[in-house]
């Protein structure tokens, strides 16, 4: 299973209305995450605004980020959420910055127990 974790900005005087949003994210777009192979996916908000995203997958997230953007409900989602984020280009899932992973808590574990 691949981890992967990414951070955005969004707008600290959009907060509120991006908690709103994300407390009852549309039936539609959850199915589409879902079939596409968003695992495990969760938000996580600071509360000025750094925005950091972890999910898991089978798959390579490029694989992931194609899948999503072929669907039309993604394209409505991302263009509805576009402004409430700061230093933006393009739509936010476009725009991520996608984080290296240097720890993991398991995989170290099982390296000393097969030593």
């Amino acid at each position: 299973m691949n981890r992967y974790c990414f951070q955005l900005r969004v707008d600290p005087a959009h907060l509120d209305e991006y908690r709103r949003r994300h407390a009852a994210v549309w039936p539609e777009m959850l199915r589409a995450l879902e079939a596409a192979g968003w695992d495990n996916y969760s938000l996580f908000l600071r509360p000025d605004g750094l925005l950091i995203g972890y999910v898991e997958s089978e798959h390579p997230f490029e694989r992931l980020q194609e899948a999503m953007a072929r669907t039309e409900v993604n394209q409505r989602w991302q263009a509805e959420m576009a402004p409430l984020f700061v230093d933006l280009e393009g739509t936010p899932d476009s725009g991520l910055l996608l984080l290296e992973e240097v720890f993991h808590l398991d995989d170290q574990l099982a390296d000393i127990r097969e030593a």
